[in-house]
């Protein structure tokens, strides 16, 4: 018997090694670190609203989010009436599924890939320099122009990425700046170090307002991958609440009990 245990444990700690490795092979652990998401935009019913918005307009044109239907958006306090309206521009139905009539083989002759599905990139994305949301959040604010690129833009956070940057009339034009400084193990090599963006033409939204859109954005993201989060997290307090009063009754019902028996 404690062999067969001891079997078991090396093979869970073989696969929990295996599951650490390829989560740190999603995270960009060479590149830039992660700004921090604003975790309160995921509990904001408008912002949440706001980023669905986004996602309908800018994203779900090549990307599909193909394991969620337009009316689970019920849950962010839309009736029918406001999705249909505002939110459903690829179907018919507000019961359909929200995917994309982009065709596999078109989508990999324009941007060398098809786009991958959304509905639970952020829970796909983490790693050891953050969460999928950090990583979201960065990516989605780390465009810049390089004309060396067929889509003239590129990603500080996604080297050589083949999207394009759908949101530039928002966040306008920037540009990365870098320095040169020298190797501390080889003085005579030099390395560029990244300083910072420059804008180079404006945006329809501020600096200030793109990031809380992209917030907002990444929220609908996260809330996408699970719907249920927010009210699984309340009904967690009520249920610890609960058993925290039921273990006192428990106990005072047990002495109560034993009391007289010696």
């Amino acid at each position: 018997m404690n062999r067969i245990l001891a079997s078991l444990l090396t093979v869970l700690a073989i696969f929990a090694g295996l599951s650490g490795l390829s989560t740190s092979a999603l995270a960009n652990t060479d590149g830039p670190a992660w700004d921090k998401f604003p975790k309160e935009r995921i509990t904001d019913m408008a912002a949440l609203q706001n980023g669905a918005k986004l996602f309908v307009n800018y994203c779900l044109n090549c990307h599909s989010a193909a394991y969620m239907r337009y009316n689970r958006m019920r849950d962010l306090d839309l009736t029918d009436d406001q999705i249909k309206k505002n939110l459903l521009f690829a179907s018919e139905k507000v019961g359909d599924l929200m995917t994309v009539s982009l065709a596999a083989k078109d989508a990999k002759e324009w941007f060398g890939a098809q786009p991958p599905d959304l509905s639970v990139i952020a829970r796909s994305r983490a790693g050891s320099n953050g969460s999928g949301a950090d990583y979201l959040y960065t990516y989605l604010r780390g465009f810049y122009r390089d004309e060396t690129r067929p889509t003239g833009w590129n990603n500080l956070v996604f080297p050589s990425v083949g999207m394009p940057h759908v949101l530039w009339q928002l966040q306008g034009e920037q540009r990365a700046v870098y320095t040169e400084m020298k190797d501390p193990h080889d003085p005579a090599k030099t390395t560029h170090v990244f300083k910072g963006f420059e804008q180079t033409k404006p945006g329809s939204l501020s600096k200030g307002d793109y990031d809380i859109a992209m917030a907002d954005l990444v929220a609908y993201l996260q809330w996408m991958g699970e719907p249920g989060q927010n009210q699984r997290v309340r009904l967690g307090v009520w249920v610890l609440l609960f058993l925290s009063i039921f273990t006192v009754i428990a106990w005072r019902l047990n002495a109560s009990y034993w009391k007289d028996i010696k």
